[in-house]
């Protein structure tokens, strides 16, 4: 995924950056930049962040960077902040989405004007210097970001800092999230609602779809009207969001507690676990949720380990992922030995990582493992979002069960019909899954129960990864 985080203050605004940015780290391990601007131009710092947290790496060039602009973020694959010179004058970019037409669009730029990029050591073109020529096609940095906007097959939110002020401008749809916070000395602009409070601003503005926002120390002016359709992400509440954020006005901890009752309420009385647990760490406050409503005692059967040991998503490796995820989580025999246990994940992808999961539970001694996902059953891959390392749609663990009954060429009707939790392929598909997975029983979260965990108007929520609706 990743994020990112903008200061523009009346004074030198390093160490808030800096603050900013790391509050970010949960979005993503691969790397992390600064770029600030003040009276000696612009400067900028990036470095690989895989092995060492982003406070480690960036502690050194917070004393020396200056200025009173500032622009960074944690990336998940791009190296960035950029800085670009170009008839627009120098500016610094990053930027958090997916580009689906990025061969599309690659041609395009070689076939007008721009004759060359930087090439990456994995051979593809930076996407967020992509988007940086695509802005510089147009007369403008406001029209060259509506320009991007519109013929991006994905989405793109992002930051473009000048010499004088920072360019905001949220995704078309609104994918992802872009808000500001205001303080006596200027403002700062975050994915993360959270990341500001701390550094001592207050909630000043949400930005709406596609609405692009002009940040100077004195101000924020709208220089890009917001659009009126949106598709917020619902697994950022889901899994991605951390804790204290909110999107929308729907605090993600309080979701989860609305998710986990709402998962209680749909088993009802069927099965009698002795406590409930959450998968650390997203599936905590969703298995709090389930064991307030139906009583049955929260317990932590296993802890986390996390001084030493980054999200195990994020490896591109997936033996690596695996391993990660092994090491992290330590069991505790005296909370697991001959206990009937209701295990909450926030979902399930392809199911490597909580089969091993489950497996250790069962050889330390549990004597069931009752599994409850905090979202429906992942049947595409996203098109908007880095939410998945998954090459193929068909690692789903979902689609692997389609695959095994119906054959390769599966039609779209009867996928739909997978997706339908009142149909008799769905009950197929969540059994098929059952087994292989070795749980004891499997109720996964109901889309429609999903959605008014969320609470705001199902039609501004992407769906697509769930019931592949557009």
């Amino acid at each position: 995924m990743g994020g990112f985080f903008g200061v523009a203050s009346k004074r030198d605004c390093v160490l808030e950056l800096f603050y900013g940015v790391d509050y970010h780290s949960h979005l993503g391990t691969r790397r992390g930049g600064m770029a600030t601007h003040g009276e000696e131009g612009f400067n900028r710092a990036i470095h690989n962040i895989e092995n060492s947290p982003f406070r480690t790496k960036f502690d050194h060039d917070v004393a020396e960077m200056k200025g009173n602009l500032g622009i960074g973020c944690i990336s998940d694959f791009e190296p960035q902040p950029l800085l670009i010179q170009s008839h627009l004058g120098s500016f610094a970019i990053t930027t958090v989405g997916k580009v689906n037409n990025y061969d599309e669009l690659l041609k395009q730029l070689y076939e007008g004007e721009h004759s060359h990029f930087q090439e990456m050591t994995s051979g593809q073109v930076n996407v967020t210097e992509l988007i940086a020529a695509l802005i510089c096609e147009k007369p403008t940095i406001v029209e060259g970001i509506r320009y991007v906007q519109e013929i991006v097959d994905g989405s793109v939110t992002l930051l473009v800092m000048t010499g004088e002020g920072i360019y905001a401008a949220r995704d078309k749809y609104g994918r992802t999230p872009l808000v500001i916070g205001r303080k006596s000395d200027g403002y700062c602009i975050s994915f993360e609602s959270f990341a500001y409070i701390n550094l001592g601003y207050t909630d000043y503005k949400e930005l709406g779809p596609a609405e692009i926002v002009y940040v100077t120390p004195e101000g924020v002016e709208t220089v890009g009207a917001p659009g009126e359709e949106m598709k917020i992400c619902s697994f950022l509440w889901v899994y991605y969001g951390y804790p204290t954020s909110s999107y929308e006005g729907v605090n993600v901890e309080e979701m989860r507690y609305k998710c986990g009752s709402m998962l209680a309420k749909r088993d009802g009385d069927s099965v009698h676990p002795d406590v409930v647990a959450g998968v650390p760490d997203s599936g905590i406050a969703h298995a709090i949720g389930y064991a307030n409503e139906s009583g049955i005692p929260y317990a932590r059967p296993f802890i986390k380990y996390t001084p030493t040991w980054p999200r195990s998503f994020m490896p591109t490796n997936q033996s690596q992922r695996n391993l990660i995820a092994r090491m992290k989580l330590i069991p505790v025999h005296a909370l697991i030995e001959n206990k009937k246990l209701l295990l909450i994940d926030d979902s399930i992808v392809r199911g490597t990582q909580l089969r091993e999961t489950t497996e250790f539970l069962y050889q330390s001694g549990a004597k069931e493992v009752h599994v409850r996902p905090a979202c429906p059953p992942i049947m595409y891959g996203c098109k908007y979002l880095n939410f998945s390392r998954s090459k193929s749609e068909m690692e789903l663990i979902a689609r692997q069960m389609i695959r095994k009954r119906e054959g390769e060429n599966c039609s779209q009707e009867v996928l739909d019909e997978y997706a339908n939790p009142c149909t008799c392929r769905y009950a197929q598909m969540i059994e098929d899954i059952r087994k292989q997975q070795n749980f004891t029983t499997l109720r996964y979260h109901r889309l429609d129960d999903l959605l008014a965990s969320i609470g705001i108007d199902p039609c501004k929520v992407c769906t697509y990864c769930f019931n592949g609706k557009e």
